[in-house]
């Protein structure tokens, strides 16, 4: 069997849904790799590969690029850089006058910077991992999903929002997605420094994209300590923000029949 060789592939800027690469070596032409579109987000213009000459998968004779490399790549390279953010938090403990290396401080850097990679995990998630569809052929009614829990970092300040998402969606020839799917969806949007706004924006044009309903809402409510612990003080505050999509904003009966069912219940 022939020794598999190292080389690196270029990846493309067209990644939405499936990733191209284009081998730097004549021995790969092109082949469509699908997965970890994450990947080459944060890459610096090379992506390693494992070339495994010996298996064929392409009429072009194009070798096969492992999976498992990649992903290992991935893990040692790309991850949250934790030294730094307990170095940055140990320095931030200093300017504000404290001590960090007494007692109740001491590691605390270590927390943050554990608190970090999972209040931000979403960094390093592609939504189109939690995707699972079905299909019901008998299905065309409004879907609604309320409630789902979401919990953010403003980003202006990095202190926390969090409040509800709700979902409403019109599906087309059927197309439904699982229910759970639709709270890490909206878990995996939401962990990463955010607006409020941007968050709403984001996760209606993933869903609209992927799903590809006749119409599609989604309808965040937060409080925001930026504003209930500081600055304003304005305790109990809730912002309201909303993305409509296709005929959630086109036609005004399906407006209004969406948001009913997404209002408060008492």
């Amino acid at each position: 069997m022939q020794t598999p060789k190292i080389m690196y592939i270029k990846p493309s800027k067209n990644h939405m849904g499936k990733l191209k690469v284009r081998c730097i070596s004549d021995a790969l032409d092109e082949t469509i790799w699908q997965g970890y579109n994450r990947l080459y987000k944060n890459c610096h213009e090379k992506l390693l590969a494992e070339c495994e000459c010996t298996g064929f998968r392409a009429s072009c004779g194009c070798p096969c690029i492992s999976q498992s490399i990649t992903e290992n790549y991935f893990k040692e390279e790309k991850r949250m850089d934790k030294k730094r953010i307990e170095a940055a938090v140990r320095e931030i403990l200093i300017a504000i006058g404290e001590d960090p290396d007494r007692e109740g401080l001491i590691k605390t850097p270590r927390r943050v910077a554990d608190m970090c990679s999972e209040i931000f995990a979403g960094l390093e998630q592609d939504a189109r991992n939690h995707l699972t569809l079905f299909n019901e052929e008998q299905n065309d009614e409004m879907v609604t999903v309320r409630d789902i829990p979401l919990y953010s970092v403003c980003e202006h300040h990095l202190v926390p929002f969090f409040g509800t998402a709700h979902i409403a969606y019109i599906p087309r020839e059927g197309r439904v997605i699982g229910l759970s799917k639709l709270a890490r969806i909206v878990d995996a949007f939401a962990r990463r420094p955010q607006l409020q706004e941007r968050l709403t924006a984001q996760i209606a044009d993933f869903l609209y994209s992927e799903i590809k309903p006749h119409g599609l809402a989604v309808i965040i409510e937060a409080e925001h300590l930026c504003m209930t612990m500081r600055g304003a003080r304005a305790a109990g505050c809730r912002t309201q923000t909303s993305a409509l999509r296709g005929l959630m904003k086109s036609d005004a009966r399906t407006r209004s029949e969406a948001l009913l069912l997404l209002s408060p219940r008492d």
